[in-house]
């Protein structure tokens, strides 16, 4: 399927990737996505889909399998892309579900941090998005381990309102109804 560049070339050989698993589209069927990569592979490399999809191609591989191997690669394959679907399908599930809570936490008398939490859902790298915060509202910003498990984005200053709004007009595939602040006020005791 790959041709071998001859040393006397002297130029080295452009291997594609396959946009969706990274692996050369001839390795695809190893993976877990087969049908998301051959669609892939048919809208961007067309003249190689037809060499590595066409009706021919598959004929012939099948051929050179026995019966029994036949089946089981058959069961296989059915069994891969049921996986891959199931977990897509509790992806967007899990993604439907989550929140991103920003929090206002009190440090000393007058000094507040805001607290992101729920990005990682969503499928954002959170350092990228620390350091995207820290240079948007110029202040210190970083991420920290949650004790619940997961990580939160802590921002020097009360910038509640002012990352809910930067959370929803940057970052379209995170719908406004799961971004909540949520305010922590103490209350004064009386004496």
């Amino acid at each position: 399927m790959t041709e071998v560049a001859s040393s006397a070339e002297g130029f080295p050989k452009k291997v594609t990737y396959c946009g969706v698993c990274s692996l050369p589209p001839e390795y695809c069927e190893f993976g877990g996505t087969v049908k998301k990569c051959e669609e892939w592979l048919k809208q961007h490399h067309p003249d190689m889909h037809e060499k590595l999809y066409s009706q021919e191609t598959i004929e012939q591989n099948l051929s050179t399998l026995s019966l029994e191997a036949q089946k089981r690669a058959e069961k296989d394959s059915q069994k891969k892309a049921a996986k891959a679907a199931s977990a897509e399908a509790k992806a967007q599930e899990q993604r439907a579900n989550s929140k991103v809570l920003i929090k206002r936490v009190e440090r000393n008398k007058r000094k507040y941090v805001t607290a992101v939490q729920g990005l990682e859902a969503f499928g954002l790298d959170i350092k990228k998005v620390a350091k995207d915060f820290g240079k948007k509202f110029a202040t210190g910003s970083s991420v920290t381990k949650v004790p619940g498990g997961g990580e939160e984005i802590t921002v020097q200053g009360d910038l509640s309102d002012d990352i809910y709004e930067y959370v929803v007009e940057t970052y379209k595939d995170i719908p406004e109804d799961n971004v909540e602040c949520i305010e922590d006020k103490k209350k004064k005791g009386g004496g």
